[in-house]
């Protein structure tokens, strides 16, 4: 059996953030379970050969590079759609959450979140035309679709008019990498990154979704509200500056205590997991999310943890967080007092309650899940 797969999101020495983590995670099980099929990669430009998992991956580079609303259109309902007329496979696998409707070929296709949807102003006006027009339309042309929450699928299948029980769930889950750390290196990182104050720590993409505006009013409000109790502490913003951030810097100008805060940008995969095994908690409190793998990275580095109480991140924390309204500095602000006064030993038992979450959480069941959807399509 012949599968075609989207591998635009395997980017050369790329460090991966959500869709490129799902992407790779659960791609390379998939292929070593496989060997049986030949799995032909679509990338839309020179690929790094270290994501040609096994001699079955067959890699395939078609123009133009899709990274804008026209050239979506030109490379999935171009260069894709004219691929899978010449080659004809069983399956086409995207799991970009786009696909193409060119073509008569049972399409699987992974969706990720409908966050446009409720937060246009977060998007271009011509990449939101897109998503607008074309969203609906893959998601009714598939086969089978897989998302990566039940928060997902029961709103993919509200907002377009599909059964929800045709629908799986793949969920994310932490890379091998992400554990506890030593004591000693848990010290040495703290040195490192904050002068060997003890941190909350937020990880993600500076842009408008991930709220990080109403974090910072929040940690300046728990600053003041704790005095002297609460003067070492600090909080570390890790990740890229994305999109409309300006924002976020203004509130952070306006700040009492903004000395107590750092950006560091991106940092390395050993660093990101040392930072979080370090942390005193993780506070991750987006507007939207449609799965939110800070939650469970945190939570495999034994890092207590912080999140929204609204769409998928409850369902992600389950019991093993504290959850606070993300609209709500006030809210917020509580939080970081609870975790910061850690009565009866509110964050020991916080840490407990992860690792017996994170059990839930596996790319090899992932990738089984995207197996069976493509036996379902073909």
């Amino acid at each position: 059996m012949h599968i075609a797969v989207n591998a635009r999101f395997l980017l050369p020495g790329n460090r991966f953030e959500g869709i490129g983590r799902f992407t790779d995670e659960t791609l390379r099980p998939l292929v070593l379970a496989h060997p049986e099929v030949t799995f032909h990669f679509l990338f839309d430009r020179a690929y790094d050969p270290r994501y040609c998992y096994a001699p079955n991956v067959v890699p395939h580079v078609l123009h133009p590079p899709a990274r804008h609303p026209l050239l979506f259109v030109a490379w999935f309902e171009g260069a894709v759609a004219l691929w899978l007329a010449r080659h004809r496979p069983a399956v086409f696998l995207s799991t970009d959450s786009f696909t193409t409707l060119a073509t008569t070929v049972p399409r699987v296709t992974v969706f990720h979140d409908l966050a446009f949807e409720y937060r246009p102003a977060d998007v271009g006006r011509l990449q939101l035309a897109y998503y607008k027009w074309f969203m609906p339309r893959f998601a009714r042309a598939s086969a089978r679709l897989v998302t990566v929450s039940d928060y997902v699928r029961h709103d993919v299948a509200r907002s377009y008019g599909l059964d929800a029980a045709r629908i799986r769930v793949a969920y994310n889950a932490p890379a091998a990498q992400f554990g506890p750390r030593p004591a000693a290196v848990q010290a040495a990182t703290r040195q490192q990154f904050s002068q060997g104050r003890p941190y909350f720590l937020f990880v993600g993409a500076l842009q408008p979704r991930k709220n990080l505006g109403t974090l910072l009013q929040a940690f300046d409000a728990f600053k003041t509200a704790a005095g002297p109790a609460a003067a070492a502490v600090q909080l570390l913003i890790v990740g890229r500056r994305a999109w409309k951030a300006g924002p976020i810097y203004a509130a952070y100008q306006q700040m009492r205590h903004a000395e107590a805060v750092q950006f560091t940008g991106r940092v390395s995969d050993d660093d990101l997991v040392n930072l979080y095994a370090a942390a005193h908690a993780t506070v991750y409190v987006p507007y939207f999310e449609g799965f939110g793998i800070p939650i469970v990275e945190a939570q495999a580095c034994g890092c207590p943890v912080l999140t929204s109480n609204t769409t998928s991140m409850p369902e992600v924390a389950g019991p093993a967080a504290l959850l606070a309204d993300p609209a709500s500095a006030a809210s917020i602000a509580a939080g970081l007092a609870r975790l910061w006064a850690d009565d009866d030993g509110l964050r020991a038992g916080l840490v407990r309650l992860g690792f017996e979450n994170l059990k839930r959480f596996s790319w090899e069941a992932s990738a089984e899940v995207l197996w069976q959807a493509i036996m379902e399509a073909v």
